[in-house]
């Protein structure tokens, strides 16, 4: 159903109609050749998976799907924004803009999350958005390292289907976000697994492919190196592999990405309109699921 319409001008015709209207599944092919025209690595199956989790919007110029703006509830309070592309010959007209005011009214009044890249940071910006952290992307061939050596009393098993409530309860202590969809459908379409100190669970990290290769994320875990044992296991399985790893900027795990072969490859700000959610712990996010979905 439409939203929006109103003359503007174009780089393609004196003048057109741009159309803003809830985005489907079935623009997935459409915004992922939007998104390979900005550099954007999200394949089709990308698109599809973040649509069918969320709402959203695209914008249309006739057929063209030229600009487009995801956002994803995690309970009645808070939602993250992601996948605001404009189109680059598009870009500078006021789109981003109007692309923002439709994801406010369908998010009705949440506190709002998103990370920026130094492009989008002004626009969020003057719509009120304020800094309250930043992440780190890493990405690259995985070296050959050894398997992770586990301390006495831990333990590395495959996650299950039925650890689902388990995995929402410890995600929800590291980020104070009920996510159980976003982790039911990464735990389907990847694998998971769990760590455990004397058979109770203290972290737990996803890989899952994701555009050039596959991405490890999220990481749960109590502490730094319980999370560099998460994320030790997928490097190790899968070397020769490229990998990408989006941690939080505070994680301390840099030097040791870089060391494991993993090179820097774009940091952004994250940003919050209204209130960043209590993160009750013991837990903390180490690693994000994706830039869009936190």
């Amino acid at each position: 159903m439409p939203l929006t319409m109103e003359p503007m001008m174009s780089a393609t015709a004196p003048q057109e109609t741009l159309l803003l209207r809830e985005i489907s599944k079935a623009d997935a092919m459409a915004c992922h050749a939007l998104s390979r025209a900005v550099n954007w690595p999200h394949r089709a199956a990308d698109w599809e998976m973040v649509i069918g989790l969320g709402h959203g919007v695209v914008a249309t110029l006739g057929e063209e799907i030229v600009a487009t703006a995801l956002w994803w509830p995690y309970g009645e309070t808070h939602a993250t924004l992601g996948m605001i592309i404009v189109s680059p010959a598009h870009q500078g007209g006021g789109i981003g803009k109007r692309l923002m005011q439709a994801l406010f009214e369908q998010a009705q009044g949440r506190s709002l999350m998103l990370n920026a890249t130094a492009a989008g940071e002004p626009l969020y910006a003057k719509l009120g958005f304020v800094p309250c952290g930043g992440v780190q992307q890493y990405q690259g061939e995985a070296l050959a390292i050894a398997a992770p050596v586990l301390q006495a009393g831990m333990s590395l098993r495959l996650g299950r289907p039925a650890d689902l409530a388990l995995l929402e309860r410890l995600d929800l202590q590291a980020t104070g976000l009920a996510r159980k969809p976003a982790l039911a459908v990464l735990v389907a379409c990847g694998e998971c697994i769990v760590l455990e100190r004397d058979g109770q669970p203290v972290g737990f990290s996803i890989l899952r492919r994701f555009g050039r290769g596959l991405v490890i994320g999220p990481v749960v875990a109590m502490k730094r190196e319980d999370a560099q044992t998460l994320i030790a296991h997928w490097l190790h399985e899968q070397r020769g592999q490229f990998l990408r790893v989006d941690i939080q900027a505070d994680s301390e795990l840099e030097d040791w990405l870089t060391e494991c072969g993993l090179k820097p490859s774009g940091l952004v700000t994250s940003m919050v309109l209204g209130e960043t959610p209590d993160r009750p712990g013991p837990m903390r996010l180490y690693a994000l699921a994706n830039q869009a979905l936190g």
